[in-house]
Formats: C-alpha cells, structure tokens, sequence
C-alpha cells in the first residue's frame, strides 16, 4: 500500500503566508481549485491574495467576498474565481449551482471549503492554524477531510 505525502508549511508573517500562495499559485494556474480551511483569521484571505499576486492581480483587490459568496479576478497569469462560504451551511450551499462554478477555466479559491457539500476532485486542501503573533501552519489534507466537514 503506498501513502500520500501531504506538505506542511509554517509561516512567520502575514507576508510570508502571501509568498506561499504566491508559490502555490503557478501550482494551481490554470483551472485548479484550492480548498481552504481553518478558524476565523487563520490566514485564509491572505493566502488567496497570495495566490491572486502569483496570477498577476493586485492582492489589495482580493478581500474577504463574504457577503457576495463569490469575486472574480482578472491578471495577467490567469483568472481567480474567490469563494467564501462562511455564511452559508452545505443544505443551503447545495442548490447554489456551485459545482458549475468549479468546473470554470479559472483558479479558484473556496474558503470555509468545509460547507462544500460535495467533493471536488483534484482539488488541493489546506488547512491553516493560527500559532500566535503572525505565524500559521498551513496543512495540506486529503480533499475528502475537509468537504461536508461541517454538515
């Protein structure tokens, strides 16, 4: 039986977080999905500006789309489609059409991806943790850990 290697990586700084996603960015480019997971100020939005600055787009424009569930994003290495499903439960989150969405021709971050209710294969799963003053550990997890977590 062969076993997975999943990283880890622990950064020091807010901007240490974005250069991960930055680095993770030419990793996701050009249609991958990226799962986000973790407690509120875990670093979720941070990552993504990294991830959106690694694509060409101005990381000032990438903000927290809680209220719009979704923001799209155009730079010179691609297109980031930006998730954010805190408001929302996996019942709700279900007749969203989000599967669709997905399957776009665009990078995509989903944070809170835990109220996802459905897998999302290929996709890559982190979960970031809060260690105090600045510094994350950012996981990568099996996809099927983090989606309907929560549900």
């Amino acid at each position: 039986m062969s076993s997975v290697r999943l990283r880890s990586w622990r950064t020091a700084s807010p901007e240490e977080t974005r250069e991960l996603g930055r680095a993770l960015a030419s990793e996701l480019a050009p249609a991958g999905v990226v799962l986000l997971s973790g407690e509120l100020a875990a670093g979720k939005t941070v990552l993504a500006q990294g991830i959106a600055e690694g694509l060409g787009i101005d990381p000032a424009e990438v903000t927290s789309p809680t209220f719009t569930l979704v923001r799209e994003h155009r730079g010179t290495g691609g297109c980031l489609l930006h998730l954010d499903l805190y408001r929302l439960d996996p019942a709700a989150a279900a007749g969203l059409g989000l599967e669709e969405l997905l399957g776009a021709a665009a990078v995509k971050v989903v944070e809170w991806a835990e109220r996802l209710p459905f897998p999302v294969p290929g996709a890559l799963a982190l979960r970031l943790e809060r260690r105090g003053e600045g510094a994350r550990d950012v996981t990568e997890v099996p996809a099927a850990a983090v989606v309907g977590a929560e549900g």
